[in-house]
């Protein structure tokens, strides 16, 4: 399978999760700087300064800082258990209009929750070997701007040619209003490739819904008894 590359995974299941996005209800193509869907605010894709993995250093401009909508056929057809067909979102400032797609550079995104969530996961597509090895993408989960949990991972190294991959990545926490991805290499931001689909966000439970999840439990034991 061939990628076009332009100059520029879960802590509970669909029905369990207060938000799922998969972004089939988007058409394909640029969605700008900042876009809000479902209860969850997309906004300062890239705009980091960092090095790419040659050492070459960026600035938040260059990578482009739009989001991204692309049709990602052919990458479903070789990744069937990656997020849900057919769109997925990627970064940066171009696509590729049709089955065929760009993993744009992922360098930091930021998300920001309506409401309060305990637990959220994504789907990770990405380039891994050729120059993007030893990369660590991670995902953060952030309360009142400090990390309260992380996931992580570190692209493969084994070198030759660049070749896709994805992870699914899943933070818990007790409570927590924003999500960050990005990825680091020797201390600094980088830029890989990514796409992101079937993000799932369950929420903390509300003083309303504990009480009658509560309720519900005491009633089976009484029923048990």
């Amino acid at each position: 399978m061939k990628y076009v590359l332009l100059a520029f995974a879960a802590l509970g299941t669909v029905s369990q999760a207060d938000v799922f996005e998969d972004y089939e209800g988007f058409r394909e193509g640029t969605l700008g700087e900042s876009f809000a869907s479902k209860g969850v605010a997309y906004h300062d894709a890239n705009n980091v300064s960092g090095r790419f993995p040659d050492g070459v250093p960026f600035g938040p401009d260059e990578l482009g800082n739009d989001f991204i909508i692309e049709q990602a056929d052919v990458w479903y057809d070789e990744f069937p258990a990656f997020g849900s067909p057919v769109n997925t979102l990627t970064f940066g400032r171009a696509f590729i209009t049709g089955p065929n797609l760009s993993l744009g550079p992922l360098a930091s995104i930021w998300m920001s929750l309506d409401d309060p969530a305990q637990s959220a996961s994504l789907d990770l597509g990405y380039l891994e070997n050729g120059p993007w090895g030893g990369i660590e993408y991670r995902l953060d989960a952030v309360q009142d701007d400090v990390v309260v949990a992380t996931d992580s991972f570190f692209i493969s190294d084994l070198g030759g040619r660049d070749n896709g991959a994805f992870q699914t990545l899943s933070v818990a926490a007790g409570e927590f209003d924003q999500l960050h991805l990005y990825a680091m290499l020797n201390g600094e931001f980088t830029a890989p490739r990514g796409i992101i689909d079937d993000l799932s966000i369950t929420n903390v439970p509300t003083p309303a819904t504990a009480a009658l999840l509560l309720g519900g439990m005491g009633l089976a034991r009484r029923r048990r008894g």
